[in-house]
């Protein structure tokens, strides 16, 4: 039985491992090509091909899988079954048509919620507190294809994208694990979507990370945890970008009094040890976690120490 498995960052190589565990034979990955990562701009592989190269795997890296020198490629292993996983490309349908018993997808969300290329994140930005992993046939639309089994995640209140996306990756290596051998046999009975239920979730764009103070602090709060450890929440001091890594969690009991009542959302009220207290559309958050522009990341318990800012600044 020939499988080919398809994805790139470190949330598929917990599944790719799952096939080698079980003695698949695994004939290709196909991944991502290698990208220039840090401020040296060093070429890098993907997780997905360090692992592939670890075991001995034939890799495929191509630029565009739609073109027919690529779906050549493929073929010429001849896989029976091929598993994706964040591959990163959406699959023609000139691929999925290769393998007789079809391509499965093990997507982050349950379908036919979060369709989509960042399903963790958003999940976690609009405060759900369940999400999971759903392993489907693959189809010629986005994330529409039938579902063969899902698996639900718990979303806490600590999580961020970083934490969830290692909960994912766990949560998808067992699917795959409890559903490889009907794979195998063909004896799988999969349900259609309601693509009347459907929602989406497009990849993180810029305006995506920039805090609007005139939300409530909950929405703060999910917004910036579904942001970490990517690239973080942003708002502007003096014009510039002023990032914010971390909020404290909001309290239930939190008031408004006095000047703070008075004040426009986005308002320095304090600063104090334990870090930057904001107002917000609602109440007030602190931020505890920054990176002024063209620094490291800090506490923001060192920031307050020797900082500029001061108390009345409007942030954004």
């Amino acid at each position: 039985m020939n499988i080919a498995f398809m994805g790139t960052p470190d949330f598929a190589v917990h599944s790719l491992n799952v096939l080698i565990e079980e003695g698949m034979n695994v004939v290709c990955v196909v991944t991502q090509p290698d990208r220039p990562q840090g401020r040296k701009k060093v070429l890098t592989p993907t997780p997905v091909k360090a692992a592939a190269v670890e075991h001995g795997i034939p890799v495929l890296q191509p630029q565009r899988m739609r073109n027919a020198e690529s779906i050549a490629e493929l073929a010429a292993y001849k896989p029976d079954l091929i598993v994706t996983a964040a591959f990163g490309q959406i699959l023609p349908k000139a691929v999925l048509d290769l393998p007789r018993l079809g391509c499965v997808n093990i997507h982050g969300s349950l379908l036919p919620k979060y369709r989509g290329g960042a399903p963790i994140q958003r999940c976690i930005i609009n405060g759900e507190t369940v999400t999971g992993i759903t392993l489907m046939y693959m189809a010629e639309g986005l994330d529409t294809g039938d579902m063969i089994s899902k698996i639900e995640v718990p979303i806490t209140d600590e999580d961020t994208s970083g934490t969830l996306f290692a909960k994912m990756s766990e949560a998808g290596a067992t699917i795959l694990r409890r559903e490889l051998p009907r794979l195998l046999e063909g004896k799988v009975e999969a349900e259609p979507q309601n693509d009347d239920e459907s929602t989406y979730a497009p990849n993180l764009t810029r305006e995506d990370e920039e805090l609007d103070w005139s939300k409530t602090s909950r929405e703060l709060y999910n917004q910036v945890r579904g942001l970490v450890p990517f690239s973080g929440g942003f708002t502007l001091w003096n014009g510039e970008v002023f990032k914010v890594w971390k909020i404290s969690k909001p309290t239930t009991d939190a008031t408004l009094k006095g000047a703070a009542l008075e004040a426009v959302p986005g308002t320095v009220l304090e600063l104090l040890p334990e870090g930057i207290v904001v107002r917000t559309g609602d109440s007030t958050v602190t931020l505890t976690e920054i990176q002024p522009a063209g620094k490291k990341a800090l506490q923001a318990s060192d920031f307050v120490r020797g900082t500029s800012m001061t108390k009345g600044t409007v942030l954004g």
